[in-house]
């Protein structure tokens, strides 16, 4: 009997190509990092306008990646468009990358906020197992965020429908929760004085730190430094708004990939990105953005010292009392399980095509009895389960988006090497306003990469170490033949 040979199914419509592009998107940065934006930045006005400029940019790449999508309709996305543009080299650095701290980083990153908002029902999950010295503990949510991945990635090896339906059922739930905050948070919150307190001085920018004695320092900031503080806090904004482009990687098992990638694309982050900039007014019309760290309430607390920066909590708190943060608690456990099931999804998809290309562990370019690449999905659960231990969730957050910033500069950079060296190539999709829409997008993403340089030197440096590492292990693996 001639042995089954499996390939990888084209059962995903646009829907659930939408589906993806936002459920990725909507993890827990939107309920989390506001709180972090208020004390780096220190301003309504600044607060909104580094999220439209959030906006902007992703809705930007998302348009010109779907060009690329357009002509390379197949599985593993970027590292295809990537390895077209600019050959094998970089689009295995591209890979590692992804494997070593975007993909995984983010998978750890959103375990983490799960087993965070977890806690605010069980609170034995903040339980100390044991520590070394003051930097570094782990707790009971570290182990919750771990199981949480080995779940996901277990459920998604029974096959891609099964990882489709769990990821539109979630996407809802987490629409569910986010449209809570902005309709009753708006509809309470604008009959108080909050708002207009938060915007009566909205470009008034100033950096809060807490000391190690508890007390706080407020730094007025003006010129460049509110650029340098706006530069490196909208790495909170854009880490809540990463993981679009995951769809592109499960190009080979979506329906006439060169119309519905492209599409999902424009339509998932349109969505969001008018989501996230709701939501945070909504935020600034319940709380007001300063507070003490002492606070007894939710609103004496503020946006910038919302309790463990559960910032949608506190709001729903508001309206809803102490129930809310229950309630919005669990909201968002849905929301960030569901996050993560789009990302443990794609990201095995593009570990196949590397191995496909012998560019990562052969095994990892078998498929299952389900038509999944179940062996890419279990190495990815285990390196996102080490960096579950290894780092806390603003370092993950850090080198994840700070790696994803440079790699979507250098993929939008391949759109004017490929219109130059293939112009009779076939374009569904043009980018939108090419070439100065894609063009703006570098030369801002590029600005905002030489603030976290200045800025966050330590956790920025680290994540350019990680994509310099990948030279030697690629030469390493052409040397012993697997690439």
């Amino acid at each position: 009997m001639p042995e089954t040979k499996h390939h990888l199914q084209r059962s995903l419509g646009l829907v659930d190509a939408t589906s993806l592009v936002a459920g990725s998107m909507i993890g827990s940065g939107i309920f989390i990092v506001t709180s972090a934006m208020a004390r780096d930045i220190g301003s309504a006005g600044w607060i909104l306008l580094l999220w439209l400029i959030t906006g902007f940019l992703t809705m930007t790449a998302a348009l010109s990646y779907g060009e690329l999508a357009g002509m390379m309709p197949t599985a593993g996305g970027q590292f295809v468009y990537i390895q077209r543009a600019y050959g094998r080299l970089l689009s295995f650095l591209y890979g590692w990358t992804v494997f070593t701290v975007i993909q995984t980083g983010v998978i750890a990153a959103v375990a983490v906020a799960f087993a965070k908002y977890t806690a605010v029902f069980f609170p034995e999950l903040d339980t100390e197992i044991f520590a070394i010295g003051a930097a570094w503990t782990f707790t009971y949510k570290q182990i919750l965020a771990m199981i949480s991945i080995v779940l996901l990635t277990y459920i998604n090896t029974k096959g891609v429908k099964t990882g489709k339906t769990i990821q539109l059922i979630f996407t809802l739930a987490k629409l569910v929760a986010l449209f809570s905050i902005i309709i009753f948070g708006l509809y309470v919150g604008l009959k108080s004085d909050v708002l207009s307190q938060n915007f009566a001085n909205m470009w008034e920018a100033s950096k809060t730190v807490v000391n190690p004695d508890g007390t706080i320092t407020v730094t007025k900031l003006a010129g460049m430094a509110v650029l340098g503080a706006a530069g490196a806090t909208i790495i909170n904004s854009l880490f809540s708004s990463d993981a679009w482009n995951n769809v592109t990687f499960i190009a080979g098992e979506i329906k006439d990939p060169k119309k519905n990638i492209p599409r999902s694309l424009f339509l998932g982050t349109l969505i969001v990105t008018i989501i996230y900039i709701l939501a945070n007014i909504a935020y600034l019309a319940l709380l007001p953005i300063g507070g003490s760290v002492d606070g007894a309430t939710v609103v004496q607390k503020g946006i910038a010292f919302a309790s463990e920066d559960r910032v949608g909590a506190a709001a729903a708190s508001v309206f809803m009392g102490n129930i809310g943060v229950f309630v919005m608690a669990g909201l968002i456990m849905v929301s960030t399980f569901g996050c993560n099931s789009g990302l443990v999804l794609s990201g095995g998809r593009l570990f196949y095509a590397m191995a496909k290309d012998r560019q990562f562990f052969k095994s990892a370019g078998q498929l299952n009895a389900h038509d999944v690449p179940a062996k890419a999905l279990w190495v990815q659960c285990l390196w996102a389960c080490v960096l579950c231990v290894s780092g806390k969730y603003g370092d993950l957050l850090t080198y994840a988006t700070f790696a994803s910033l440079l790699f979507y500069m250098l993929t939008i950079g391949g759109i004017f090497i490929l219109r130059k060296r293939e112009p009779d190539a076939e374009r569904p999709y043009k980018a939108f306003g090419y070439p100065f829409i894609p063009a703006l997008y570098i030369v801002v993403t590029t600005a905002i990469c030489v603030a976290l340089l200045r800025y966050d030197t330590l956790n920025t440096g680290l994540g350019l170490c990680i994509v310099a590492l990948g030279i030697p292990v690629y030469y390493l693996f052409m040397k012993k033949g697997e690439i």
